[in-house]
């Protein structure tokens, strides 16, 4: 168990993907324990921006998590609005953590670049739109994860 552990909670963004069916969230799930880290909610909710931003704003608010992970929603369809979702619940923007997700998906498929994925913080929370399909969602995952610690301290007042 690493010595401050993270909390997170994972919003998955579906209009036909229930708790069973989201292999991407259940996925964070694992990797967010590899890690010693905490889960405290996962929540599937319809591809609708208000809904999507009621979710964020009670894991931040009333679950008190440090990192919301959501998954799907971030593409080019029109009911892909998880980033205008976020940008509502959200005050500032961190737009390395989404730069990094894109470059680091960009050495395994082009498609990457379609992303509109954000990366925002509300208050000392912060924020990630994550694909929703499960192979997208990890290696998202993988090209943030280590940053993870620093920027949760960094929002805790804990320095550079």
């Amino acid at each position: 168990m690493s010595e401050n552990p993270i909390t997170f909670a994972i919003v998955t963004c579906s209009d036909t993907r229930g708790m069973k069916e989201d292999t991407a969230g259940a996925a964070l799930e694992a990797l967010i324990a590899e890690n010693g880290w905490e889960c405290k909610s996962h929540v599937v909710v319809p591809d609708e921006r208000p809904f999507i931003a009621s979710a964020i704003v009670r894991a931040c608010d009333e679950a008190d998590v440090d990192v919301v992970l959501t998954c799907g929603g971030s593409g080019l369809s029109l009911r892909d609005v998880a980033p205008e979702a976020t940008m509502d619940a959200c005050e500032r923007n961190v737009p390395g953590i989404a730069e990094a997700m894109r470059a680091h998906s960009l050495t395994i498929t082009p498609y990457a670049m379609l992303s509109r994925a954000v990366c925002m913080q509300r208050g000392r929370h912060l924020v990630i739109n994550l694909p929703g399909s499960e192979k997208a969602a990890r290696e998202n995952w993988d090209g943030v994860v280590a940053a993870l610690p620093h920027a949760v301290k960094m929002m805790a007042g804990g320095g550079h």
